[in-house]
């Protein structure tokens, strides 16, 4: 695939270090790569858009899935995922995923990750939705998420991993041929590096995280704002399946003009047993599935947004007072004091719930070593399409797949360039223009993105809510580059206009891909298309970025992905 020529307008890179190596990223999937390219000698540097322990992996609370249990093996995991993925899942991925995944937990926890044991001194393993086995294995109870990221940011300074915090990634740089060369990034605040610069590098991991903030609500942290896969877009790399995004059901619901990221009650409680009921106590789940509470999350957050709109209600509950003070305490420590911290005690009360945006089970699409389609970028975590998830991911599988995955490609990078001679001459990247040539959006911009795609691309979807959404969202994009083309004006570069510019640009591929789906599967549920058509759509929707900024859709001509590195067939191209 060849670079779109697109680029985010920003000043000239003031600086420059060259590595062999650049994760873009430092929650799971990130840091595990960057500790195993530098174990292999690999020049690495950690580029992040926070500090280093502020990534979406430390607010996740539930755990790690893998076949680590007694009776328990990786082809029931399987199976469960295949399940859960609504015939859309890369069978090859999802194999990989669950066979490599115990040891990939153990390497993790000699990395220093300490995991809730039993009293006999096993690992504690729970259950979350969709899952038939005990296989989540978890930390200071609620907390998983805070002890991987804590054991990985220790493990990378310990080992002294070169990272750059507070910085920005804003696009890709290429050689004359056209194979990655590096990024550019724009570091805030003051230190050794400062303003916008760039890392040289011949290999880039995007493990950059999810894209939740394209949504009024969401468990994502602010920072989530989809750069990986606008970076990657405007490089020329295909995404595929960005329609499944996942709702997770039980969102602490703080009102109905609530916005930004939202407090999550795991799926975990649900896992030892709380129940969600209607405001009259109704278990409104049992006889819908046979798991009832524990169905695979679309099914739970379908069930719950039936029983508010049968209700005319803006929540329903999740009742677990008969856990007790002590199992709250000691068991869900996190979400206890989350809840109380907004007036709700769990321990006395059912606490009000919601879904809200949580997870992109799509993203940029790879191999099953983390390449993307375009030579030398990698993507692994939440930013890509693996083909592990499918439609619907199953609980817990997000932060296995970012072991899994992010090794897979610590071995390949290294593969490569031992190949080509260990710390080989970084390539040099052509020089990029000096005149904009991609319009930024105003800061505000980013408030009406969300509204748009909360109101016509949320949960429930339908062909007039879609397109009412796409022509907003195509008046935004005309606006700003009406404004470029005809005098060459665009706001002012900074962190607002380019997070703003990237939710743009996720959201119209996101919207495109749930027009052209005229169907309901897993996480994307169409009101007007309320069945699954596996004749028309067991299929994978690819999108790529055309240099006039429009966009190229197709979809596969199968379930099966078709290799990255190679031309890709298209079937029945729609340009949007």
């Amino acid at each position: 695939m060849t670079s779109t020529g697109i680029r985010l307008h920003a000043p000239a890179p003031g600086w420059s270090i060259s590595a062999d190596v650049v994760v873009v990223g430092s929650g799971v999937a990130g840091l595990t790569a960057a500790l195993r390219c530098e174990a292999a000698g690999l020049r690495t540097v950690v580029v992040t858009k926070a500090r280093l322990d502020d990534g979406s992996t430390r607010w996740a609370q539930g755990g790690v899935a893998a076949a680590l249990g007694e009776g328990d093996t990786p082809e029931q995991h399987l199976d469960d995922t295949l399940v859960a993925g609504a015939g859309l899942c890369d069978e090859e991925a999802v194999r990989i995923l669950v066979t490599e995944g115990p040891d990939a937990v153990r390497r993790l926890i000699e990395t220093g990750a300490h995991f809730d044991e039993s009293e006999e001194g096993d690992l504690a393993l729970t259950r979350e939705g969709g899952h038939h086995r005990r296989r989540i294995a978890h930390a200071g109870g609620d907390a998983t998420g805070a002890e991987i990221s804590r054991a990985l940011v220790e493990a990378a300074r310990a080992r002294g991993v070169r990272a750059i915090e507070n910085a920005l990634v804003l696009d890709l740089l290429t050689d004359a041929g056209g194979r990655t060369a590096g990024v550019s990034l724009h570091v805030m605040g003051e230190g050794q590096h400062d303003g916008v610069g760039a890392v040289h590098a011949p290999a880039v991991v995007l493990a950059t995280g999810g894209m939740g903030q394209v949504f009024s609500a969401t468990t994502n942290p602010s920072v989530s704002t989809g750069d990986g896969v606008a970076l990657a877009l405007r490089a020329g790399a295909e995404v595929s399946d960005l329609e499944f995004v996942q709702f997770h059901p039980t969102v602490l619901f703080l009102g109905p003009d609530a916005e930004g990221q939202q407090p999550l009650v795991s799926e975990a409680v649900r896992g030892e047993g709380a129940h969600l009921v209607d405001a009259d106590g109704v278990r409104f789940m049992v006889g819908q599935h046979e798991l009832a509470e524990l169905a695979p999350r679309d099914i739970v957050a379908k069930g719950i947004l039936r029983r508010m709109l049968q209700q005319d209600a803006e929540h329903m509950f999740l009742d677990a007072r008969h856990f007790g003070a002590e199992m709250w305490e000691h068991r869900f420590p996190t979400i206890l004091a989350s809840c109380r911290a907004h007036g709700i005690d769990p321990v006395t009360e059912p606490i009000p719930i919601a879904p809200a945006a949580h997870h992109a089970s799509g993203g940029v699409r790879t191999d099953s070593r983390g390449r993307t389609t375009v030579p030398g970028l990698y993507a692994c975590g939440e930013v890509a399409c693996t083909g592990v998830h499918g439609a619907n991911r199953l609980a817990s599988n997000s932060l296995l797949e970012g072991l899994v995955y992010a090794e897979r490609i610590a071995a390949d990078i290294a593969a490569t360039q031992a190949a080509n001679g260990l710390h080989a001459r970084v390539p040099e990247p052509v020089e990029q223009p000096d005149v904009p040539t991609h319009p930024l959006l105003a800061p505000e911009a980013r408030f009406e993105i969300q509204r748009i795609m909360t109101d016509g691309a949320g949960v429930l979807r339908s062909a007039e809510s879609l397109a009412t959404a796409a022509d907003q969202l195509q008046r935004l994009h005309d606006e700003a580059r009406g404004a470029l083309d005809e005098n060459g004006k665009t706001a002012e570069p900074g962190v607002d206009t380019w997070e703003a510019t990237n939710l743009l640009c996720v959201a119209r591929v996101l919207v495109a891909a749930a027009r052209l789906r005229g169907e309901t599967r897993g996480c994307h549920w169409r009101e007007d298309h309320a069945d699954r058509d596996d004749a028309a759509w067991r299929r994978h929707i690819v999108v790529r970025l055309n240099p006039d900024r429009t966009l190229a859709v197709s979809t596969t001509d199968t379930a099966d992905f078709p290799p990255t590195l190679q031309p890709q067939p298209a079937h029945r191209p729609q340009e949007q």
